[in-house]
């Protein structure tokens, strides 16, 4: 079964709402591999690496109360799209693919959990 899948069973979510799961979780997984290959890449790399961290236990926790119907969701979701936002700065100050690619990822989730938090 697909993450989207399950997505489709849980009731209480709607379209917008589903979507900014699979963006939380896509970002996390980004951040996770983005953090993980700039570890590698020697100085100059500590912040990018910071913040992806901070990402990915972030959009996988909004991810989280999302699903649960948490009353808090909205307050993750407006400190979600700060926080994304502030990585993929970072990252599309960097040449890496990786660092690109977790860029793009993370403006995509930075405005879902805006939609959310509105």
């Amino acid at each position: 079964m697909t993450l989207q899948d399950t997505l489709s069973e849980i009731d209480h979510l709607d379209d917008e709402q589903r979507e900014c799961i699979e963006n939380c979780f896509e970002a996390a997984a980004a951040c996770e591999w983005c953090a993980d290959a700039c570890a590698g890449e020697g100085e100059g790399m500590a912040e990018c690496i910071r913040l992806c961290r901070d990402v990915a236990d972030h959009a996988s926790l909004h991810a989280r109360f999302m699903a649960r119907d948490s009353g808090y969701s909205s307050k993750m979701a407006e400190d979600c799209a700060e926080l994304c936002q502030e990585c993929a700065d970072e990252c599309s100050q960097h040449d890496n693919d990786h660092c690109q690619l977790c860029a793009d990822v993370l403006e995509e989730c930075a405005e879902s959990c805006r939609s959310m938090a509105a």
